[in-house]
């Protein structure tokens, strides 16, 4: 791997390190301040199942957080990241449980507008929704957590050292289980924006398991917030576990676990298709706030047991946190980007051109654009997303209209060249696969999904399953292909 593709990931590494220096409070600050858990304890937990977490559950919300800001080089990831990673670092020297999310999303808005690039705002809509019903939803489940949790131990009238000796054990599995939400919800925040630009590919491990370029970068992820855990988190534990309000050791269990609940809730991608098969509303899978959610969850046992002891100075510090990050995270991304092309020379976004060309006008005339605003745009050609969505502003058209434009119109030029094809590439691509990639070898698409849809024409090995939600494992991995051979036959 290129030392430059090394040097550029450290800055996910580093909002790893962030984020894990931040949030090992929100899984075991509770039980560390009520001192029913030893830090060192706390630490070793969260780490091995935050990795866990990362590598087995993180591909739901890498998806949104994609949708929100398609970062396409490795040097405009760097200094999201770095942006993201800065803004958390300097609240964490504060003591104050920030979030990670508010300040990902700042960065990828300040890249946007940087690149002049479209801005996804029914992503954003999505994740904001999460950032407002993550907390309310933990404070509804801490109340009912801490009422049933009372009934139960005046039901079972325990002795004070069964009690303590169960919630010992209740704080370690709901710590873990946090942990592993925490890994799967969050993981997309440190390397999310690395995976447009990822520099990894698919290979076998074993030959047992596929590991996708995805992973690859969860795991490292992982890795990064684990070493954040270790050295650099116990002042943040202490401002959750003691700062905001006393908790006993029993609403410490409370909390910790309507935090992992709230956090599993918008992650987890085998209970979204659970909801789907049983015809249920699915929850959407977006980034929440960790920090959030777990102070939710706080004022929930407060307001059970009284509001009087609530320590309002501390939330409103965090509060101000919470505001501040974004802005923070959006403004050093934009100067950093801007010092990043201008002194050090790097490409920091790669515009793309935007063109209606007849396969384009033909897929949106299918999909229920009107006609006129196709004959008008039809044959142009645009430098950037700004400059197309400038031009079809008067037409009046939804959020989702001008997203499928952008989609559909825009120019990412492949021809296909079998003898490209490398070794690992033969191991992967099923026989199906390999057949069709033959079958229009020499074939040029002005389009990536131009060329997804040539490649389903010619083998159902290619055909996504028509059900979003109960197919998505299997169309994320043909994506992930697809995308990996659009890279290599790239139109150069």
């Amino acid at each position: 791997m290129d030392i430059t593709v090394i040097i550029f990931l450290t800055s996910g590494l580093f909002l790893g390190w962030a984020l894990g220096a931040n949030h090992l409070g929100n899984v075991f600050g509770t039980a560390v301040g009520t001192r029913m858990i030893r830090f060192s304890t706390a630490a070793a937990i969260c780490s091995v199942f935050v990795v866990l977490g990362a590598v087995f559950g993180g591909g739901g919300t890498a998806e949104t957080i994609g949708k929100l800001g398609a970062v396409n080089t490795l040097a405009g990831a760097f200094m999201v990241a770095l942006a993201a990673a800065g803004a958390v670092w300097v609240m964490t020297r504060a003591g104050l449980p920030v979030s990670t999310t508010h300040a990902i999303v700042g960065a990828i808005i300040g890249w946007n507008v940087f690149s002049e690039t479209w801005t996804d705002f029914d992503a954003l809509i999505k994740i904001t929704i999460g950032w407002v019903l993550g907390p309310i939803l933990a404070a509804l489940f801490a109340i009912a957590l801490f009422f049933a949790t009372v009934r139960v131990i005046r039901a079972l009238k325990l002795h004070l050292l069964y009690l303590d000796a169960y919630t010992r054990l209740g704080l370690i599995l709901a710590g873990a289980f946090g942990a592993y939400s925490l890994g799967a919800n969050n993981i997309a925040n440190v390397v999310g924006v690395f995976l447009p630009a990822s520099p990894f590919v698919e290979f076998r491990l074993f030959d047992l398991f596929t590991v996708s370029p995805a992973q690859q970068l969860f795991l490292l992820g992982g890795i990064a917030i684990a070493v954040g855990v270790y050295t650099y988190s116990e002042k943040v534990v202490h401002t959750v576990g003691r700062g905001l309000y006393t908790l006993s050791p029993v609403s410490a269990w409370v909390v910790v676990m309507a935090h992992s609940l709230v956090l599993f809730l918008f992650a987890s991608e085998g209970l979204e298709r659970l909801l789907a098969h049983l015809g249920l509303p699915t929850i959407p899978l977006v980034p929440i706030s960790s920090s959030e959610v777990i102070v939710g969850a706080v004022l929930g046992v407060a307001l059970v047991k009284g509001r009087q002891n609530i320590r309002w100075r501390t939330l409103g510090r965090i509060g101000v946190g919470w505001a501040m990050t974004p802005a923070i995270a959006g403004i050093v991304c934009f100067f950093g980007l801007f010092i990043l092309q201008n002194v050090f020379n790097q490409n920091v976004y790669d515009t793309p051109r935007y063109q209606i060309t007849p396969a384009a006008a033909e897929r949106l005339g299918r999909e229920g654009l009107p006609p006129t605003l196709i004959a008008r745009l039809a044959g142009q050609t645009f430098e950037s997303s700004a400059q197309l969505e400038s031009s079809v502003a008067s037409s009046r058209l939804s959020r989702g209209d001008i997203a499928r434009i952008l989609e559909a119109s825009q120019i990412d030029a492949v021809r296909v060249e079998p003898l490209r094809l490398g070794p690992k590439e033969f191991r992967w691509l099923t026989a199906g696969q390999m057949y069709a990639v033959y079958r229009i070898a020499g074939q040029p698409f002005p389009h990536r999904w131009a060329f997804a849809e040539a490649l389903a024409r010619e083998s159902q090995d290619w055909r996504p399953g028509a059900d979003a939600v109960l197919d998505k494992p299997r169309n994320r991995a043909l994506h992930d292909r697809v995308e990996a051979l659009a890279r290599l036959f790239r139109d150069r």
